[in-house]
């Protein structure tokens, strides 16, 4: 079976999709900052006797990239696909949002990508081979507050994710986006938990993204999701480059691609009466 590196393992998406494609056989390489600080996938794969190995490696680092990578393709031989996974969110106002948290998200969720890839890329073109994907969100193709700079981020690795897969496909490499909607996990629930707890007293998104978080929530759609969908594409050779993945994905889309950028800037500048009524029709 393939070997398989991912990012972020520690809970949620990453976590789930190494166990899926553990029980599967595939050879998985989990990764996460820290692995003393989060057991439970090192738990799962020692009772279930899965082929699935922890190691450290912390994706904002140059060093710890080149030489957790280097150790794995030293010890194991070449890595079959690629999976980027590892992701943070803050929220906040452009205005207000801290730089030193605009800098963590484009460390952890554009940079962290690129420094996976340049690290895979060699071998996988010397072999003519291989398969990246890059855990992105609908967040990738729709901006809106307090969300905007976590957007960005976002948008960066799809347009770093467009022109690879160009430069790719000339090796046989396939590139692609996975998009998941609300997914129920530790970051979703901190985004639906602004509810009324909103820190800022100029902007009112930070209460009306968690209104949007919760009411998906409330039918909440499982990170087994979309590491199914990790598996399919893994599994089906298709070229195809964009899968938005959830129940609620496509909707999200739609819902903007429904609307002219000038509808979409004043729709996140209406009141709140408004707003509420807009969330009703966008679900």
């Amino acid at each position: 079976m393939p070997s398989v590196l991912i990012t972020g393992c520690s809970r949620g998406i990453g976590l789930t999709t190494a166990l899926i494609l553990g029980r599967a056989g595939y050879n998985v390489f989990a990764t996460m900052r820290d692995p003393q600080r989060s057991s439970q996938l090192a738990e799962e794969a020692r009772k279930g006797n899965l082929p699935i190995h922890v190691s450290a490696m912390d994706v904002t680092s140059d060093d710890s990239v080149r030489n957790g990578i280097a150790s794995i393709q030293k010890s194991n031989g070449p890595i079959d696909v690629l999976v980027n996974n590892a992701g943070i969110e803050r929220t906040g106002s452009v205005e207000e949002l801290p730089m030193s948290d605009v800098r963590d998200l484009m460390e952890t969720n554009f940079f962290g990508p690129a420094r996976c890839i340049q690290a895979v890329m060699p071998e996988m073109r010397k072999r003519r081979s291989g398969c990246i994907i890059n855990v992105s969100s609908v967040a990738g193709r729709i901006s809106s507050p307090p969300m905007t700079m976590y957007a960005a981020s976002k948008y960066a690795l799809e347009a770093m994710s467009e022109g690879l897969a160009q430069e790719a496909k000339m090796f046989n490499i396939r590139v692609v986006i996975v998009e998941p909607g609300v997914i129920n996990t530790d970051m979703a629930q901190r985004v639906a938990g602004m509810k009324g707890k909103s820190p800022s007293n100029i902007y009112p998104h930070e209460h009306r993204m968690a209104q949007l978080f919760s009411v998906s929530l409330q039918t909440p759609t499982s990170p087994t999701v979309v590491g199914e969908k990790i598996r399919e594409i893994i599994e089906s050779g298709s070229w195809k480059f964009r899968y938005p993945v959830g129940p609620d994905a496509e909707g999200y889309l739609q819902w903007r691609a429904s609307m002219t950028d000038e509808q979409w800037v004043a729709l996140g500048a209406v009141d709140e009466e408004t707003w509420r009524r807009s969330l009703t029709a966008g679900q």
